[in-house]
């Protein structure tokens, strides 16, 4: 794979949630860690999407924040 976004993680698929135009699918980055996106229903076909295979979380921003409480 090669991309130009700097930020991606690797993880594991752990629930992919179908809709008519777009899908929602939940990655586990590492136990207990999990990012969701949303992207095409044509996109997840696509990639073959299912539960526990592997795949990329990637973010593309002009910015990206660091927070604390």
């Amino acid at each position: 794979m090669k991309i130009s976004a700097r930020n991606h993680l690797k993880g594991t698929v752990k629930k992919i949630i179908p809709g008519v135009v777009s899908t929602e699918v939940t990655l586990e980055i590492a136990p207990g860690v999990e990012v969701v996106s949303i992207i095409t229903k044509s996109s997840a076909d696509q990639m073959h999407l299912s539960l526990g295979k592997e795949a990329y979380v990637v973010v593309k921003a002009t910015d990206v924040m660091v927070g604390i409480d």
